[in-house]
């Protein structure tokens, strides 16, 4: 079928009401930004649809590209015609004799924008299944679980028709929910927590840590390399390293072992503050589920928290790893993130990690190192780098479309 449009129906931006506007225009830049290499389409967001004209562009290729975009329930190869009931009729029966087989069933269902047209949504479905059932007779109506469903759209620049409909991400568009920063270590947990946090509409900058000589290129690599993975739902991620040698040197030789843990991650939150609170971020979140480690229990949660009052946002808190590797595996991060490089997380860890570390003792042992010095030197030797997906991640196959096109 020669599609000439693709149509993006909104799924939760329906009910923003008066914010609707600026979530529609903030999906359209979204949107933009996916498809900035197709210089022949055409993008009209509107009210409840958004309209690609595809002006002679592959569909197939359009839609792997949608079809991470936050904020889209689903999306639809269409074709557009005048709203004409022969012509809609037509177009009707061709779609459906490009898929039939014998045995398979259909149904025809419309929605009327335009309420100035002739035919009421009753009328053109009877009109357009008889058609159909006078030119294919052995093709069987089936109104709950059909093979094959023609979707019909009256609106006010003309009839839309469309047979397949394909399920988007989902959520709410990248930005529309404020920016925030993102732990980032190398394991299975923090890229989840990423992606989760975009599929609300945030907006996250990377903080990786890392620690040379004893963590290693590779392992600061992977880390860029699980940003990449995540672009593709942002468009492009701040990568922002932060040197932690001296740090994790310093708390080793003059901190009890037990609290090597607390007060390491203690220094991770202080630096992750300043630096989000520099770049006007909101929250931080990270990968941390309840009970895990040692470092996550509640007792160390709060023991950790202590150093900032910036709202920290868990959102694998309460998952088991089953579901988080589940997820991971979605998104295509788990590959990378079970690559056993070592990060600054896992280095000079304590064989007998306290796991009810208290504020007061925590406070204690800093009060015997140079924190703010310490602080200072790493805001110091902090790099940030653009990071945007690989040209190649365009090109992973959709069998699903693949299938039905």
């Amino acid at each position: 079928m020669n599609y000439t449009e693709i149509m993006i129906r909104y799924g939760e931006l329906s009910t923003k009401g008066k914010n609707r506007r600026s979530f529609i225009d903030r999906l359209h830049g979204n949107v933009a930004k996916v498809l900035q290499d197709f210089p022949e389409l055409r993008i009209h967001p509107k009210r409840d649809r958004m309209h690609i004209n595809l002006n002679g562009t592959d569909a197939q290729a359009v839609m792997k590209r949608l079809q991470v975009v936050f904020g889209i329930q689903n999306y639809s190869p269409s074709i557009r015609i005048d709203k004409d009931l022969e012509l809609i009729k037509q177009t009707a029966l061709q779609m459906i004799q490009e898929q039939y087989q014998p045995g398979k069933t259909f149904k025809i269902t419309t929605k009327r924008a335009d309420h100035e047209f002739e035919y009421d949504t009753n009328q053109i479905n009877l009109a357009v299944g008889d058609y159909v059932s006078d030119h294919i007779p052995e093709l069987q109506a089936e109104m709950r679980r059909p093979d094959i469903k023609i979707r019909i759209e009256i609106r006010f620049d003309g009839a839309y028709l469309s047979s397949q409909t394909f399920p988007g991400a989902g959520g709410l568009p990248v930005g529309t929910a404020g920016k925030a920063a993102l732990m980032l270590s190398g394991g299975i947990d923090s890229p989840v927590a990423g992606y989760l946090a975009m599929k609300r509409g945030v907006e996250v900058e990377m903080i990786h840590f890392y620690s040379p000589p004893y963590t290693s290129e590779h392992a600061l690599q992977k880390a860029q390399d699980l940003t990449v993975k995540l672009t593709k739902y942002a468009g492009h991620i701040q990568f922002i390293q932060v040197p932690f040698t001296e740090i994790q040197e310093t708390i080793k030789k003059q901190v009890p072992e037990g609290y090597l843990m607390t007060v390491q991650r203690r220094f991770m939150l202080r630096l992750t503050d300043l630096i989000t609170k520099k770049r006007h971020g909101l929250a931080i979140f990270n990968g941390e589920s309840v009970g895990q480690v040692a470092s996550q229990t509640l007792e160390s949660m709060a023991a950790i928290n202590d150093v900032t009052t910036t709202p920290i946002i868990r959102p694998v808190a309460t998952m088991d790893k089953t579901e988080i590797i589940k997820i991971a595996e979605k998104i295509d991060t788990f590959d990378l993130s079970i690559q056993p490089f070592e990060d600054c997380c896992t280095i000079f860890a304590p064989t007998r990690p306290k796991t009810k570390p208290t504020i007061t003792k925590a406070r204690e042992y800093e009060e015997q190192l140079d924190v703010e010095g310490l602080i200072n030197r790493a805001l110091a030797g902090i790099k940030i780098i653009n990071i945007t997906p690989f040209d190649h991640y365009l090109e992973q196959k959709n069998s699903e479309i693949e299938a039905l096109l």
